[in-house]
């Protein structure tokens, strides 16, 4: 059941880089938090929104969620499976809870990404594709306008 009943808007440009420890050159924005998630009635440990500077990397870690890492900027190298490759925006990565990796921007310029953490559950029910519903009203009529 969702709490909240309002679209959230988060503007980009309002929301500051904060530097992620233990990483080279690695900052982020949080667009959904735990809580957030909460709020919405989703299932979700965190969204994030980061940046890695040239040279800079997410050292070899594993966590307790798994993590999906959309590359939108740049060109970045990924640590799977113990062997290094290189990708590039619009490339994405599924990485299951427990699996070490890690990211590094690779190039002339910093490398940006979404990063989506997700809980891991035993006999959680299984996910269906979501349902779309338009909706034939004012709003649809000035869009057509």
């Amino acid at each position: 059941m969702n709490k909240s009943e309002a679209t959230k808007v988060i503007a980009g440009d309002e929301m500051e880089w904060g530097k992620m420890p233990n990483h080279w050159h690695l900052y982020h924005r949080e667009i959904v938090s735990a809580a957030e998630a909460d709020e919405m009635g989703v299932r979700a440990s965190s969204v994030l929104w980061e940046k890695i500077g040239v040279g800079g990397a997410v050292l070899p870690h594993y966590h307790d969620v798994a993590e999906i890492i959309h590359i939108t900027v740049g060109k970045v190298k990924l640590l799977r499976d113990g062997a290094w490759t290189e990708f590039k925006a619009g490339d994405t990565f599924h990485v299951p809870a427990g699996v070490i990796h890690s990211v590094a921007c690779v190039g002339d310029r910093p490398s940006e990404q979404i990063s989506i953490f997700l809980p891991v559950e035993e006999n959680a029910p299984a996910n269906a594709y979501f349902n779309t519903h338009l909706v034939e009203d004012s709003y649809t009529a000035a869009l057509k306008a």
